[in-house]
């Protein structure tokens, strides 16, 4: 039986693209993998893979925590453009959780030195006035947390509602998260945070993070207006005074209530 031309070459065709390594239809514009799990951070600034580490089921908390906040910090800019979209309840718990280790690792490391210049006072404290101390942290840790965790969801809502003004784009939701998720900032610059990153990956880093702090907030917010708003420059200049003048007032009231209910904790 004779096969036409067109059947011969129709054959090569189907053969030759068989194979031929045929490209992945959606890649990671990190490492270029189809089956990416999420590198560098779980971050892409193209959108394929964008998920943000504390978010990703299956992994420990302690590290989903940990690669969240490294983020939030030393790839800022990266993290914050390509935030995407997604539920309050989980930056809220990541918020929570980075503010309330924070403020225990910044609370140690207060006492610590005062115990040491003063070893018959804290020996005194611990004596005779333990009661005192023991409503000091019950009372101090979770409040210091709970103002810094209003100061970052002010910052982000004030950040949208000022953005949404100069672009007409809503996005509420995202910029209280944008707020939320930069608790991650306290946990990486404070002392736990330097420890942690100097045993992880070395003095160079741990150093860099003096550095790295220096406009930090500034930047996050250009990053996240940029990436969700589109503006830059000076378009975002209302957006970031807004954000500045709500996180203070936040900060200035909650730092009242924070003194007045320790010291009622004193007098008890």
């Amino acid at each position: 039986m004779r096969v036409s031309k067109a059947v011969i070459k129709a054959r090569q065709e189907s053969e030759d693209t068989a194979d031929s390594e045929v490209p992945a239809a959606v890649v990671c514009a990190r490492c270029g993998e189809a089956d990416c799990p999420g590198c560098v951070n779980d971050l892409t600034r193209s959108g394929v893979v964008a998920l943000v580490p504390w978010e990703r089921p299956g992994r420990p908390v302690l590290e989903r925590l940990w690669a969240t906040a490294r983020a939030t910090t030393l790839d800022a800019e990266h993290f914050f453009e390509a935030l995407p979209d997604g539920s309050l309840l989980p930056a809220l718990r990541f918020a929570v959780i980075a503010e309330v280790i924070a403020s225990t690792a910044m609370a140690l490391v207060v006492l610590g030195p005062i115990a040491l210049l003063a070893p018959h006072w804290a020996r005194q404290m611990l004596a005779e006035r333990w009661g005192m101390l023991l409503r000091l942290v019950t009372f101090g840790v979770p409040l210091v947390a709970g103002l810094l965790v209003a100061a970052h969801a002010a910052h982000g809502w004030a950040l949208g509602l000022g953005a949404r003004r100069s672009s007409g784009i809503r996005g509420h939701a995202r910029a209280v998260r944008f707020g939320l998720y930069a608790a991650g900032w306290d946990l990486i610059i404070g002392p736990l945070g330097v420890v942690v990153l100097a045993v992880k990956e070395g003095l160079r880093p741990a150093l860099s993070v003096a550095t790295v702090a220096t406009g930090l907030p500034g930047r996050s917010a250009r990053s996240f207006l940029r990436g969700r708003y589109r503006l830059d420059g000076e378009s975002a200049g209302p957006a970031l005074r807004a954000s500045y003048a709500a996180a203070a007032v936040v900060t200035l009231v909650g730092a009242v209530a924070v003194i007045v209910a320790i010291a009622w904790a004193m007098l008890l």
